[in-house]
Order: C-alpha cells, then sequence, then structure tokens
C-alpha cells in the first residue's frame, strides 16, 4: 500500500486507526461542561431602549400623550397622515396594508382614515450628540473648531 502513495508522509490514509480511537483516552466528566472563566460571564453593556413615536418629517421624539390629530410641535406637519401610521407600505395596493376602499393620494396630509395608528419606533437612549462625558469634571460640551479640539486633546496628556 505504500507503494502507491506518491508521498511517504503520514495522514488520513493510514490505516492503523481501524475501529479503535485516535485521540487519547480522557475520561469524561459527568453533566454540562465547565465555563472557561470561572469568575462567570461577562455581561454585555445594556443600553436601555426608548419607545416613543416620531415624526416622519422632522423625527423629533413624539411624547405619549401626543394628540395625532393636530400638528407636530417642531415642524407644523400633519400627525395624522398616511405616512406616520404603521399600516404605510409604500409597496402595496393604495399603499397600504389594511384594506381601504379608494386611495388616498397625498399621504402627507391630514386625513380622516379609521384605520390610522401612530408608527411607534424602538431606539437606543444615548446621551445627546453635543455632549461628551469627562470623567474629571462630569458633562462638557464638545469642541466646536480644530482650535478647541486640539486643546482638549492637549489637556489629556499633559503633566
Amino acid at each position: 500500500m505504500d507503494g502507491d502513495r506518491k508521498y511517504r508522509q503520514h495522514g488520513y490514509h493510514d490505516s492503523d486507526r481501524g475501529s479503535e480511537s485516535y485521540r487519547s483516552e480522557r475520561p469524561r466528566l459527568p453533566g454540562p461542561k465547565p465555563p472557561l472563566d470561572i469568575t462567570g460571564p461577562k455581561l454585555p453593556r445594556l443600553v436601555q431602549n426608548v419607545v416613543a413615536s416620531r415624526c416622519f418629517s422632522c423625527t423629533i421624539a413624539l411624547s405619549p400623550d401626543t394628540d395625532f390629530k393636530g400638528l407636530c410641535p417642531k415642524c407644523g406637519a400633519a400627525l395624522h397622515c398616511c405616512k406616520q401610521c404603521v399600516n404605510f407600505d409604500s409597496s402595496t395596493r393604495f399603499q397600504c396594508l389594511k384594506p381601504i376602499p379608494a386611495r388616498i393620494p397625498l399621504k402627507d396630509q391630514a386625513n380622516t382614515c379609521e384605520l390610522f395608528e401612530p408608527r411607534v419606533t424602538v431606539a437606543r437612549d444615548v446621551s445627546p450628540s453635543g455632549m461628551m462625558k469627562n470623567v474629571d469634571n462630569g458633562v462638557v460640551q464638545a469642541p466646536r473648531n480644530a482650535n478647541a479640539a486640539r486643546a482638549a486633546f492637549d489637556s489629556l496628556f499633559k503633566k
């Protein structure tokens, strides 16, 4: 059998394995495998979720007690419209997931649809983008220009 091989290295064609196990015989412990880290699992840094409706036009978060019959407090867009509805889908007939009898032509204008349900989004609760946390001073403003950024960077490494 060795004559029909091109190379003489031992490998998976070796017949010395047979039916017996080629792994070293170690006693197996009953039960589940112990974790590698004895101190316990590392928990991920969990970020809080915020469930809120947002204006379709300016994406401002609307309070839970918002009256959707009115207008957006920031941009003045109508809130009881197709674009604000959870059933709005541009790829379906009449652009609505519910069976409506007639097409509503202006999707961003106020309407009187009884099937309206406000769209609710889930987002991460993070600090405002214009603020940065500093361990020593609490919360500070983000730098507004290159000189302020350079000064903030140099202050990190001053002696």
